[in-house]
């Protein structure tokens, strides 16, 4: 399928690897020359230079022949217009990257149907929406449901306490049975890899765990950390992405306590966010985040405008004790990094937003995919339909795509971690993790 992105972005950037290594024909516009020298540089794909808003730009890049268009600049009317250019292709199908809460009000007289848009994706709000599941499970530097939430995706670092450590995953699952919990994944030495029964697990390990939402907890305690409750968060910064999560938290009950440099953010968040305590304050300022007891806070959370305040100021709510830290990181560089000197997890908005596109791109049987951050490894949730090859067959006998595994089975509301003497039946929902080489051959394992 011939894909069309528009900006070349850190989105559009995300959005056109993970693509074009599922062999799609991607073509990349933007109005940057050297942005597009970068990215094919970088990226099996071919590049326009001009504006996505332009009809005869698009034209140029093959819209006449293209199956998706993803327009995700940092710009919404150039986003919302490239879309409009195309509405009259009612089988190509439309992404648009909009910020702007305007758009989303039902009170509003903006539609994405006017502009011939099938999904706008707001990347601050997918953002919060992740930190949000990431506070609820205290330690996880990942988290995704899947299967409505009956399942989720934990990431999680080893610690010295952990009962797992120095043991192979074979003798875990037998001291704990039958339990619905999975490990996927771990990431060692900067190389994700799908771990056997004979993997020893080492501390310092990230491992991603696939179980039963019940399962969760007990996938904390084997890692080696407590399960806490959610009552006071600690948040730098007067971004949008600060109003979205201040919001949650309150729909929830959490006390947010809100750090804004700029006096007058400050004082027009406090007017917008009632139940927020909002101070007026430095987030790397030592002493001030001291005074206001960052480390008795259940959470702190770094969402200013900058990746190097974000990471300084998560530091030093590290260091004063705060049991969990999650930091806004823009720059792709900067996210294995945050991870590796000590912060406990990071959070991107392309990601975020890449997540959602990807999700909806592969509609049909799949229902939900999620992308790590510092890999190429994806998990796929997906409606097993009785034209696939895997149904009624022993998993032990089939002969699925090295670097993937089927993680869970969810069978009328019952999540099942699948044996060897396992089979898929139509109507099932299949939890799928895989490498990316390995992305394009499970999804042909899944027709619609």
């Amino acid at each position: 399928m011939r894909v069309i992105v528009v900006g070349a972005g850190e989105v559009g950037y995300h959005v056109a690897d993970k693509l074009s290594t599922e062999q799609h024909d991607v073509v990349v516009v933007d109005i940057a020359a050297d942005r597009l020298d970068y990215v094919q540089s970088h990226l099996d794909v071919a590049v326009v230079e001009g504006s996505g808003a332009s009809p005869l730009v698009l034209k140029r890049a093959g819209v006449e022949s293209a199956g998706l268009l993803v327009a995700v600049t940092s710009i919404d009317e150039v986003n919302l217009v490239s879309c409009m250019m195309a509405r009259g292709r009612s089988d190509l199908l439309k992404v648009a990257r909009v910020s702007n809460p305007e758009f989303y009000d039902e009170g509003g007289h903006l539609h994405p149907e006017v502009f011939g848009v099938d999904l706008m994706i707001n990347p601050e709000r997918e953002l919060a929406l992740e930190t949000f599941r990431l506070l609820q499970s205290t330690a996880a530097t990942d988290v995704a449901d899947f299967a409505g939430g009956a399942v989720q995706l934990v990431g999680l670092v080893v610690t010295e306490a952990a009962p797992i450590a120095g043991r192979t995953l074979a003798d875990i699952g037998r001291e704990e049975g039958r339990r619905a919990l999975l490990t996927v994944a771990i990431e060692r030495d900067g190389k994700t890899m799908v771990p056997t029964g004979a993997t020893r697990v080492r501390v310092g390990d990230h491992v991603y765990v696939v179980a039963d939402k019940d399962e969760i907890p007990r996938a904390l305690e084997l890692c080696g950390h407590e399960h806490a409750e959610l009552k006071r968060v600690m948040l730098a910064g007067g971004s949008v992405e600060t109003i979205y999560l201040a919001r949650l938290l309150q729909q929830h009950n959490v006390q947010a306590v809100i750090l804004v440099e700029d006096r007058a953010r400050a004082q027009e968040l406090a007017e917008m966010l009632e139940k927020a305590l909002v101070l007026n304050g430095d987030a790397t300022d030592v002493e001030l985040l001291e005074l206001e007891g960052v480390g008795g806070m259940d959470a702190f959370v770094a969402l200013t405008e900058y990746d190097e305040k974000n990471i300084l100021s998560s530091l030093v709510a590290k260091h004063a004790g705060t049991k969990q830290v999650i930091t806004l990181v823009n720059k792709s560089d900067y996210v294995p990094l945050a991870l590796h000197i000590g912060l406990d997890a990071a959070v991107s908005p392309r990601l975020s937003a890449a997540n959602a596109i990807l999700r909806y791109v592969r509609r049909g049987s799949i229902t939900r995919v999620a992308t790590f951050k510092d890999s190429d490894a994806e998990v796929i949730s997906v409606v097993v339909s009785s034209s696939s090859p895997l149904v009624g067959r022993p998993l032990a006998k089939v002969d699925f795509p090295k670097n993937a595994i089927i993680a869970a089975i969810v069978r009328n509301e019952t999540v099942i971690v699948p044996r060897g003497g396992d089979s898929l039946a139509p109507g099932d929902t299949a939890v799928v993790f895989a490498l990316a080489d390995a992305v394009a051959k499970v999804t042909k394992l899944f027709p619609s």
